[in-house]
C-alpha cells in the first residue's frame, strides 16, 4: 500500500486528490493543511469511512520546521512516502506597480519554496529506502501563459516548471520521478470571484475550446495516474489538463 503526502489537502484540488488517493486506490494519506482543522479533519473521515488510512497535520509548508514535521509523520505512521503532492498554492491580484514585497514573499514561499521543501525532506526518506518514488507539482497553465495582476503567482509557477525539470535530472538515479500538472481553469473556492462575475466567466470559457471549466475530481484522477507505477517512465514535464485552454491562446 502507498503512502501519499498531500499538502493543501483540506479544499479544492488537494481534497480532491486526497479522497482519490485514499478512497478510490486505497493510499494512505497524510492530509496537510494551512488554518482549518475542521475541513482537513472532514477529509480524513471521509477517508476512513472510504476505507483508507489517513491523519491530518498542520504546517505551513514555507516553513522548514514545519515541513519537517509533515514528513516525520508520515514516516511515524505509514513507515515511509511513496508520494509527495506539493498542492498548497495561493494567489492574489494586484498590479504590478502596486504589489507589495509583502504580498510577493507569500506567494513565492507557499508556492516555490513549499515545493522546494517538501520534495528535498520527501526525497531523502525516498532515497534512504531504496525504492524509488513520485514527485507531484500542482503548477498552472500559468508556468508558460502570462496572467496580468498575478506576477507573483506566473513567477512562482514558472520556477516551479523549472524545479520539476532540474529535479528530475537530479533525483532520477534513485528512481524518483518527477511531473508537474498544468490545470487551466478549476471550480474550486480560490476562483470564486471570477465564477461569481457573469462577464468574467463568460469570457474564461470563451477561451476554452471544450467550453467548460474542470472539476477537482478530473484534477485528482490524472494525479492518481502519475502517482501509478503505469507512470513511472513519465518525469521532467509538464501533464496540461486545461480543456484546449493554452492550444487557443497559442501559448503552448
Amino acid at each position: 500500500m502507498k503512502t501519499a503526502v498531500i499538502t493543501g489537502a483540506s479544499s479544492g484540488i488537494g481534497e480532491a486528490i486526497a479522497l482519490e488517493f485514499g478512497v478510490a486506490h486505497k493510499m494512505n494519506v497524510v492530509v496537510n493543511y494551512h488554518g482549518n482543522h475542521e475541513e482537513a479533519d472532514k477529509v480524513v473521515q471521509s477517508i476512513k469511512e472510504g476505507g483508507g488510512s489517513a491523519v491530518a497535520v498542520q504546517g505551513d509548508v514555507s516553513n522548514i520546521d514545519d515541513v519537517q514535521k509533515l514528513i516525520d509523520t508520515a514516516v511515524k505512521e505509514f513507515g515511509g512516502i511513496d508520494v509527495m503532492v506539493n498542492n498548497a498554492g495561493v494567489e492574489f491580484s494586484s498590479p504590478f506597480l502596486e504589489k507589495s514585497k509583502k504580498e510577493w514573499d507569500l506567494v513565492i514561499g507557499v508556492n516555490l519554496t513549499g515545493p522546494f521543501l517538501c520534495s528535498q525532506a520527501a526525497a531523502r526518506v525516498m532515497v534512504d529506502a531504496g525504492k524509488g518514488g513520485t514527485i507531484i507539482n500542482t503548477s498552472s497553465v500559468h508556468e508558460n501563459l502570462p496572467f496580468p495582476g498575478y506576477a507573483a503567482y506566473c513567477a512562482s509557477k514558472g520556477g516551479l516548471r523549472m524545479l520539476c525539470r532540474n529535479l528530475a535530472v537530479e533525483l532520477g538515479k534513485y528512481n524518483i520521478n518527477v511531473v508537474n500538472i498544468g490545470p487551466g481553469a478549476v471550480a474550486t473556492p480560490i476562483n470564486k470571484k471570477t465564477f461569481a462575475d457573469p462577464e468574467k466567466k463568460a469570457a474564461l470559457i470563451e477561451e476554452i475550446p471544450l467550453g467548460r471549466v474542470a472539476t477537482p475530481e478530473e484534477i485528482a484522477k490524472l494525479a492518481a495516474y502519475l502517482a501509478s507505477d503505469a507512470a513511472k517512465y513519465i518525469t521532467g514535464t509538464t501533464v496540461f489538463i486545461d480543456g484546449g485552454l493554452m492550444r487557443h491562446t497559442g501559448s503552448l
